[in-house]
């Protein structure tokens, strides 16, 4: 199970450490924050507690409000679950008694000056993205007119070349050779680098390049969503077929479906612009565009006209 340490958040987010700095090693493993409304009042049922629990204006303010010995029940019931941390929005003030609790428990209270609304969604974010199911293939990732692409194939088909004949039109490469995807959702794969390919391109007979320092840095982006899986194959005569629309295949990924096109390679031919035209294509699919319907309403159009 992936996890993520509470000083890893506190650095992310520059919180501020109320008690329990000599806890801040306490795994995170939950892609989602909670705030404890129903557990203040003593429901239990659900209580996600392995969840970073957020303390907003609401639960502070419940909390303010209720007598000293059973301000201390409600609290205690709660970090007695021993969750990852606290954390109170809105800079908020009188929390002595909540320091004194998550002393005791070795939690650690944090504190941010964002509103809980605010808070909430970038943590959510955050966590997703560094707890997501991945997985690690051979490939290239690029990002060609802001459309990311897993570009797959055989070792030595050429995959690196053409991520290098695209960065040159100015698309950007987000990870070769090794690509991490990470799983957002149930239709949402991102794909980036393991960090120590980060930026760095291997093309057979001259080496490695970094991309940034030769091309610049919009050569280069960390990581993108993936709209399509382009397989690159060895030329196979008479395989290819001259459809006015091929019909969408899919690839699965952690069970979540890409579109998936098959290049076949043969000299003189331009792939990389191939390669674009598939994601200009796709974008135009997104927007309720075909061609080939135009094409045909096009034909039709003339034959009622012929036959008028």
């Amino acid at each position: 199970m992936k996890s993520i340490a509470v000083g890893k958040l506190v650095a992310e987010f520059s919180l501020e450490v109320l008690s329990g700095e000599a806890y801040l090693e306490r795994p995170i493993t939950k892609l989602q924050t909670h705030r404890p409304g129903l557990e203040f009042i003593g429901y239990f049922d659900f209580f996600p507690m392995e969840r970073v629990q957020i303390l907003g204006k609401k639960e502070i303010t419940y909390l303010h409000q209720l007598s000293q010995k059973e301000r201390q029940k409600r609290i205690g019931n709660v970090v007695n679950y021993h969750p990852p941390c606290f954390i109170v929005t809105a800079e908020q003030e009188g929390l002595t008694y909540l320091k004194r609790y998550c002393t005791k428990e070795k939690i650690p209270l944090l504190r941010t000056t964002e509103s809980t609304t605010d808070f909430i969604a970038k943590a959510d974010a955050y966590l997703t993205r560094i707890l997501a199911p991945e997985i690690a293939l051979h490939g290239v990732c690029l990002n060609v007119f802001g459309i990311g692409i897993l570009l797959r194939g055989e070792s030595g088909v050429g995959k690196s070349e053409t991520a290098h004949t695209l960065i040159g039109r100015g698309h950007r490469l987000v990870a070769d050779d090794i690509v991490v995807l990470k799983k957002l959702s149930h239709k949402t794969i991102l794909g980036t680098h393991n960090e120590k390919n980060k930026a760095f391109l291997a093309l057979r007979s001259i080496g490695l390049l970094n991309v940034v320092r030769i091309y610049g840095r919009k050569a280069f982006q960390d990581e993108t969503r993936i709209a399509l899986d382009i397989n690159l194959t060895k030329w196979e005569k008479n395989s290819l077929n001259n459809e006015l629309e091929v019909e969408t295949k899919f690839k699965e990924y952690m069970d979540v479906p890409i579109p998936h096109i098959e290049i076949q390679l043969q000299p003189g031919r331009d792939v990389a612009g191939l390669i674009e035209a598939a994601a200009n294509n796709w974008y135009l699919q997104q927007q309720g565009y075909s061609a080939a319907e135009e094409f045909i309403q096009r034909i039709e159009s003339d034959e009622e006209d012929g036959n008028s």
